[in-house]
């Protein structure tokens, strides 16, 4: 009897790792705060509860602060992805082609966000963002290539268009026609879901 109640303990403290959900920062902007919406209707929110359906355990940290361009995020990397976290999906770079800034400057931003998670040796999944058209092909064709480029560059899985399938679609947009609406999340987390669960098994995998 005194064996087993010494060996007890031991065991609960050795399957505490595998239960313990995976701590996932999301850094972006209002895409990610979720602008204009209820908190549970939030990405992360949702995103969360995508990922508990799949048999995955995971905390998504809500770090998406409205208006943050790449080099915002850059900014408050820092204290924005806490010490313990397990892994960071980088959702920025809207605001920076909404306002027409140099995509040389994203793409500073984004390689300095990802060298800083790289010497953290954090996993990261990088979603990329597509430049509107109204600025014209040359500046589409410089802004889009930020994030393959990045991801080939870092070696991070990378789900190409946040919005796929849901920009420029009224039925799934706010009124002005930039954010998502409930149903537009949910359309995006249903899209990029097979790209996140296949990221954090990884993640998972690899930590033990």
């Amino acid at each position: 009897m005194l064996a087993v109640a010494v060996l007890l303990p031991a065991q609960r403290a050795d399957a505490e790792p595998s239960t313990k959900p995976l701590k996932v920062v999301m850094l972006g902007d209002s895409l990610t705060a979720g602008y204009g919406l209820p908190g549970p209707d939030a990405f992360p929110v949702k995103l969360q509860a995508a990922l508990q359906a799949e048999g995955i355990s995971a905390e998504l940290i809500n770090a998406g602060v409205s208006g943050d361009t790449a080099s915002g995020g850059l900014e408050r990397l820092d204290w924005s992805v806490p010490q313990d976290a397990d892994a960071v999906v980088v959702e920025l770079g809207a605001n920076d082609a909404l306002r027409g800034l140099d995509p040389k400057v994203t793409r500073k931003a984004l390689t300095g966000i990802l060298e800083k998670l790289k010497a953290r040796n954090l996993p990261v999944l990088l979603t990329g963002m597509m430049a509107p058209p109204n600025y014209g092909a040359d500046y589409a064709a410089q802004f889009n290539a930020i994030y393959p480029d990045l991801a080939k560059q870092f070696g991070v899985p990378l789900y190409p268009f946040f919005l796929d399938g849901v920009a420029t679609i009224a039925s799934l947009n706010q009124a002005d026609g930039m954010h998502p609406n409930a149903k537009g999340v949910d359309a995006v987390v249903k899209s990029i879901l097979p790209t996140v669960s296949a990221f954090l098994r990884d993640v998972a995998a690899k930590r033990g």
